[in-house]
């Protein structure tokens, strides 16, 4: 009964004039091109990055999603290329979204020490419904649960639709900032009605330091990350600590959960686990939140063109 109650409420989300979210990311810079286009590159040799979550595994396992990403500078475009996959499922497989994303940045410099890189995005997106799993509240007898057949119909369960998305990153040795606007055109994703998917803002800000004078191979990274999606609101302060291989970290998702993360990062390898611990009125329902990435930067030949490459955490 709890499952049906749980799908129910889902088709109320996604069948009313109602405003869908992204996916949100715990480990944020370890899923560099899902948080800002402009991040296409910055490596300069290929990179590929594999990233997966479970969020709220205590419900169902209501929300698991997927991405794989590749990018690098190139020579020939004058700037760096990105590909995007990521695959969404929510609530056992009811709705699902696949979407393939293309990316371009353009890296300049204004300074002796500081630059500018500036990226678009352009999405192929698939929403699509399972119409044999979902309940109606027709369906359900007082008693007995979910018995009767419903009335409700259903004509589309799969929608295909473009979507843009821009961003800027400026950098120096120690410090970066960032700004990303996703779905600029504010595609309908709507499966009944029409339902526009709206802007998400997202601004971004950190440094990198040495922990002091003797302690060459450790660092310490503050940062702030800023979204916003309709009237949904979110701030993420967090805190990494490097030594050596090993890193450490820890976020606040305010009023929402607490995040805790450790990361190795080797040669030209990095994986990297963290886990949500939830703070909201859900805490006692969901297990938290699971997310493991991993990544792999191939060797390249030098560039004929020599970029700063920006300093930021692996995760």
């Amino acid at each position: 009964m709890g499952k049906g109650l749980f799908n129910t409420f889902l088709l109320v989300l996604i069948c009313k004039v109602a405003f869908a979210q992204d996916p949100t990311f715990s480990q944020f810079y370890a899923n560099r091109l899902y948080l800002n286009p402009a991040f296409a590159g910055t490596a300069v040799c290929p990179r590929l990055t594999l990233n997966y979550r479970n969020q709220w595994p205590g419900i169902d396992n209501s929300f698991i999603t997927y991405t794989a990403s590749y990018d690098q500078q190139v020579d020939a475009i004058s700037g760096g290329f990105g590909a995007l996959l990521m695959r969404d499922i929510a609530g056992e497989g009811i709705l699902s979204t696949t979407s393939a994303a293309l990316m371009y940045s353009y890296q300049f410099k204004v300074n002796r020490k500081f630059s500018i890189r500036a990226g678009l995005q352009a999405t192929f997106v698939q929403k699509s419904i399972d119409v044999t799993n979902l309940r109606f509240g027709d369906q359900i007898d007082p008693r007995r649960g979910f018995v009767y057949s419903s009335s409700e119909q259903i004509n589309n369960d799969n929608v295909i639709y473009p979507d843009f998305s821009a961003g800027i990153l400026g950098f120096s040795k120690k410090l970066y900032f960032g700004a990303a606007v996703h779905h600029l055109t504010e595609p309908d994703e709507g499966l009944i009605d029409v339902a526009e998917l709206p802007m998400r803002i997202t601004g971004h800000f950190g440094g990198v330091f040495p922990m002091g004078l003797r302690n060459e191979d450790m660092t310490w990274s503050p940062n702030v990350i800023y979204q916003q999606q309709a009237g949904n609101q979110e701030l993420n302060l967090g805190l990494y600590i490097t030594k050596g291989p090993v890193v450490v970290g820890a976020w606040t998702r305010l009023n929402d959960s607490y995040i805790f993360l450790v990361g190795l990062q080797k040669d030209n390898f990095k994986v990297g686990y963290s886990y949500d611990v939830t703070s909201s009125l859900l805490s006692d329902r969901t297990n938290g939140s699971h997310e493991i990435s991993f990544s792999y930067l191939f060797p390249c030949r030098p560039k004929k063109v020599k970029f700063e490459t920006i300093s930021c955490p692996a995760f």
